[in-house]
């Protein structure tokens, strides 16, 4: 049996999936294989560096003290949100704190030297496509995954750019079963099971847009599952419409009750399947 981990992206909601990875952790769930998408890349990597027990601490520590959008790498001052955003015509904060925060915690690591196997999902501008960072420097991978359009540059890795790895494989559970897991938890941060309305709103549209891009490729690939592979999806508690929002996607104020709600669900979830 291969045991994959399927971390999604979501923002500050990607703090839900530290209470998942308590609840399967401490039933010595481990993983072969890591796969992450956005912020599903940066929790993923951290998991591969230390695939134990003790990383869960360790990420709800990284979380917690991210008492704002800014702090967590996510944000600037307003004035010079305006004054980048008039500069560079493409975005609006700088990615220069996310990968500092990111230094900070995984240093000059690489693929190659993860105890854990990890890929991490971007998308190619060049290429119009789906790129797997599987080797190199980590966070280099990370920061191109979490490369939000509109509000972060594109990143740039031995001359190509990259944006969010979600536009492309937010929750990339068919990249899973191709590497040849039989065994996959996904952990995901809600969204999948939140209603969709119609846009009402001209910034509502690229939201549900992408909505239902992200929803209906990760549908598809669950009912397409082969034979043989067995597919958790861990549940997530404490989110809700309104983190759809910008002020939502800005607001960390909830993460440690993000965190506790969730490893509650998910522990009684794999009680019952598990």
């Amino acid at each position: 049996m291969t045991t994959a981990f399927v971390l999604g992206g979501g923002g500050v909601l990607g703090a839900v999936e530290v209470g998942m990875l308590r609840a399967l952790l401490e039933r010595d769930v481990v993983p072969d294989l890591v796969l992450g998408t956005s912020i599903g890349a940066l929790n993923g990597a951290v998991l591969a560096s230390q695939p134990d027990l003790g990383v869960v601490e360790r990420l709800t520590d990284l979380w917690r003290s991210a008492g704002s959008a800014r702090e967590a790498g996510y944000g600037d001052r307003p004035l010079r949100t305006v004054r980048r955003a008039v500069s560079t015509g493409t975005h609006l904060w700088s990615a220069t704190p996310l990968r500092r925060r990111l230094a900070d915690e995984l240093g000059d690591i690489t693929f190659e030297e993860l105890p854990v196997r990890f890929q991490v999902c971007a998308a190619s501008i060049e290429r119009a496509a789906e790129h797997w960072f599987d080797s190199g420097r980590v966070v280099d991978a990370v920061v191109a995954s979490a490369a939000v359009p509109g509000l972060l540059p594109p990143a740039e890795v031995d001359g190509e750019h990259y944006l969010d790895g979600g536009i492309v494989n937010s929750v990339p559970l068919g990249r899973a079963v191709e590497l040849g897991a039989t065994r996959v938890f996904v952990l995901q941060v809600g969204r999948v099971d939140r209603p969709l309305t119609p846009p009402k709103r001209p910034w509502e549209v690229a939201r549900v847009s992408f909505e239902i891009a992200r929803r209906h490729r990760f549908t598809r690939e669950l009912a397409e599952l082969p034979e043989g592979v067995a597919c958790h999806v861990l549940p997530a508690r404490g989110t809700s419409a309104r983190d759809d929002t910008l002020l939502g996607t800005r607001d960390f104020s909830r993460v440690q009750e993000r965190i506790d709600a969730t490893y509650a669900a998910s522990r009684d979830h794999l009680d019952r399947v598990l």
